[in-house]
């Protein structure tokens, strides 16, 4: 008998919209496209438009600054959004000139094929569903294996001029006429960032394109420790609930304030329908881990989990479009008992899964068993291993105990496996760890995994903070961001609280992006500080929309202005509700300027001691007020 669930559902292929709130442009903000070697190649950017400087400032025009654009069509208005029909095919054309893929006639895996044919879920069904793609036999589609055969894809041409933010027109526009040199912790960062550069990182294994073949309307983006610090945001229904639509509205919420990657973690009903909405609306990369599904189809009880089920449900995946996989294929029985003696123990639920199955047979890990087994079909499909950390701490009293080293050394062996079979692979890690040891993990990733990419969830640098874990973990995700991890996965004030809204989603995501944004500055990635010089002159000049425009969130900064000075003439003041008229200490560095020009001084920077000193003596004269009549 139909569900009470499905019998009430509206079709969503008939009523699923987008959410509205993620296709607004951005103010003074402009889709722009910068073409690449072929016409198919069209790599989006975001423009935002300046205002010219105040007259009593010098009157100069200020140019357009590009920042690096996740939100993918949802943001040009010259595209028609339609949820039910999913996004452009932007890939297909790159995949088939390699003439290394088949189109199957459906579905392989046994459980998509029970889904299609179970017609109680036409309701929740996407409408639009290609037949997947696989590896002709005998052939490698990976972009690791391309680019060890020397070829440049498109997707690596394509990461490459996305990386570079218009970086050399930027130059010839005066946008970075100061930039701090970096301390990178021995990574390899270039001036400029070419395709050829891209490959040589990718066939290095120091750096990959998640980018499914079956993924096509994917917009292709890079990880790697040598390129712009990346962050993850989460989204997936539980068993407490969410719909379909919700989690497409989560996805595009995301990418709109600038999530370089999701992770569908959908443990409740419909995982699959859930998956297929997602990945056909999405221009970001999806991760998911496919033993959540797995558990799911064996009712919950981690003991039945079988190899077999688990083979299926990642061809499943595969065919589906996931671009990469967590597989806790490090927890090995006799990691087990090391964590007895933990303050919280196993706190990652896929951990929790694979030890309870490896303690359930007394037997080794079956990830572990048959890895190379999950490397056919990873290399099939071109899905990127995300070797996760099931043995992460959840305290900063467990921190880089024996579990959690002993299972990143054999992840470290786990990803030479993957790249025998020239499979792109990161790693994961932790977790709860505090400041003095954060580098200790970074420097052990790199040593035990060779510089495979490193993907952290925080770290958490403090335990006490419930309701603000999004700092406690922004503080210690900047840090490891700029020893050298590539990705960052954000944590939102409801951790370890309850599930997150989407005002905590955005929130997590901006404080993750200042936290990608500074360990960017402090690698000294090329032209990382274009927009920060930007904001710093519209600030000195006060040119207020400037400063919010050039801003990670526009709308908040806008909104916190207003609430003191909600008046228009107030945008153009030359001072803040913070300090007033009186103590705006940068309207006073004008007024010496001003003075120290009247004066025909012409070396500012030397003489403006003595314009303040006169500057005193005139306070002096004029009675000593603090206060003054204007």
């Amino acid at each position: 008998m139909m569900s009470t669930t499905l019998k009430n559902a509206a079709h969503l292929s008939e009523s699923a919209q987008v959410d509205s709130g993620s296709v607004q442009p951005f103010t003074r903000s402009q889709k722009i496209y910068v073409q690449g070697s072929r016409p198919d190649i069209r790599v989006p950017m975001r423009e935002i438009t300046l205002d010219v400087t105040p007259t009593d400032f010098g009157g100069e025009i200020n140019a357009p600054v590009t920042v690096y654009d996740t939100s993918g069509p949802y943001t040009d208005p010259n595209v028609i959004i339609d949820v039910r029909k999913g996004l452009a095919d932007v890939r297909s054309p790159w995949i088939d000139s390699r003439n290394d893929t088949e189109r199957l006639p459906g579905l392989s895996s046994n459980f998509g094929q029970q889904r299609l044919s179970d017609a109680e879920l036409t309701a929740l069904r996407f409408a639009h569903v290609r037949n997947p793609r696989r590896a002709k036999a005998g052939a490698n589609v990976s972009q690791m294996h391309y680019a060890r055969q020397g070829i440049i894809t498109a997707e690596m041409e394509y990461v490459a001029i996305r990386e570079n933010m218009k970086l050399q027109e930027a130059r010839a526009a005066g946008l970075l006429t100061q930039q701090h040199a970096g301390h990178s912790f021995g990574a390899s960062i270039p001036k400029e960032i070419t395709a050829e550069f891209v490959r040589e990182e990718i066939a290095r294994g120091r750096a990959i394109i998640p980018a499914n073949i079956n993924h096509v309307e994917l917009e292709p983006m890079i990880i790697g420790r040598n390129f712009l610090v990346k962050i993850n945001g989460n989204i997936g229904n539980s068993a407490l609930g969410s719909s379909i639509e919700e989690e497409v509205a989560k996805l595009t919420w995301g990418i709109r304030w600038g999530s370089d990657t999701v992770m569908d973690l959908s443990t409740g009903k419909h995982i699959h329908e859930t998956r297929e909405w997602i990945i056909r609306n999405s221009p970001v990369p999806i991760g998911t881990v496919p033993i959540y599904q797995a558990l799911e189809k064996v009712g919950g009880a981690a003991e039945d989990l079988t190899w077999e089920l688990f083979r299926d449900t990642l061809i499943e995946q595969a065919e589906q479009g996931v671009d990469y996989f967590t597989i806790h294929a490090g927890v090995l029985l006799r990691y087990v008992p090391l964590t007895a003696k933990r303050v919280t123990g196993i706190v990652s639920r896929g951990g929790s899964i694979m030890a309870k199955w490896c303690l359930a047979h007394h037997q080794e890990n079956f990830l572990y068993t048959h890895f190379e087994d999950i490397c056919e079909i990873m290399k099939a499909y071109d899905v990127s291993f995300s070797l996760g950390d099931g043995l992460r701490p959840g305290s900063i009293a467990d921190a880089n105990d024996a579990a959690q080293f002993g299972e990143l050394e054999t992840l470290g062996e786990l990803t030479k496996i993957a790249w025998k079979h020239d499979v792109q692979t990161m790693i994961e890690g932790p977790g709860h760890v505090p400041m003095q040891l954060i580098k200790e993990n970074m420097d052990k990733q790199l040593e035990c995994c060779d510089e495979a990419p490193f993907y952290t969830l925080g770290p958490l640098t403090t335990d006490i903070a419930p309701g603000y874990d999004h700092i406690t973990s922004g503080i210690g995700a900047a840090m490891i961001g700029w020893f050298g991890c590539a990705m960052l996965c954000y944590v939102t004030p409801k951790e370890h609280l309850g599930l997150p809204n989407k005002d905590d989603v955005k929130t997590g995501i901006i404080t993750y992006k200042i936290a990608a944004h500074a360990a960017d500055l402090a690698k000294g990635h090329p032209g990382a500080q274009i927009r920060d010089n930007a904001l710093s002159k519209a600030r000195f000049e006060f040119r207020w929309e400037d400063q919010f425009n050039l801003g990670l969130d526009p709308d908040t900064a806008r909104s916190y202005h207003d609430e003191t000075l909600p008046k228009d003439s107030a945008k153009v003041a030359h001072f803040c509700s913070m300090c007033g008229p009186k103590f705006c200490s940068m309207k006073i560095t004008q007024e010496v300027r001003e003075y120290a020009a009247n004066q025909r001084i012409e070396a500012v920077d030397v003489d403006v001691a003595k314009g303040l000193a006169e500057q005193a003596e005139r306070f002096k004269q004029e009675g000593s007020q603090l206060y003054k009549k204007v």
